[in-house]
């Protein structure tokens, strides 16, 4: 998260936003944001969203992503807003957005395996 400059901009149990300002850095050859970074953007704020619904010492990993690029990253910021669907024992459900100024540029559905702690 922060190698690429983003900033979580709002947690709430089961909603996370992130926000990052483009640069040089974040474009792909066309001068658009990079479908990489859109992609991080929403498995960063999906992630986020499922941590704040696990216990302390437990974490999660993502175990599948499907991302769907609605427009071009052209633009100032990038806004990503992730949100949990169902949360479970061992699983949890997510989708987020991402928006570039206030296009909506990409949208994700995210699954997320819960880590136990070891010795569990």
């Amino acid at each position: 998260m922060h190698l690429i400059g983003a900033d979580l901009t709002a947690i709430a149990p089961g909603r996370v936003e992130a926000a990052l300002t483009l640069g040089q850095q974040h474009l792909q050859q066309r001068g658009f944001a990079h479908g990489g970074l859109i992609a991080t953007m929403a498995d960063l704020v999906a992630g986020f969203a499922a941590v704040t619904l696990v216990p302390d010492d437990f974490g999660v990993v993502t175990s599948d992503l499907k991302i769907s690029y609605l427009n071009p990253g052209v633009g100032q910021h990038i806004k990503a807003i992730g949100w949990v669907l169902k949360s479970g024992r061992r699983l949890h459900f997510c989708e987020a957005e991402v928006w570039c100024d206030d296009v909506l540029i990409a949208k994700a559905s995210a699954t997320m395996a819960v880590i136990e702690p070891v010795g569990a």
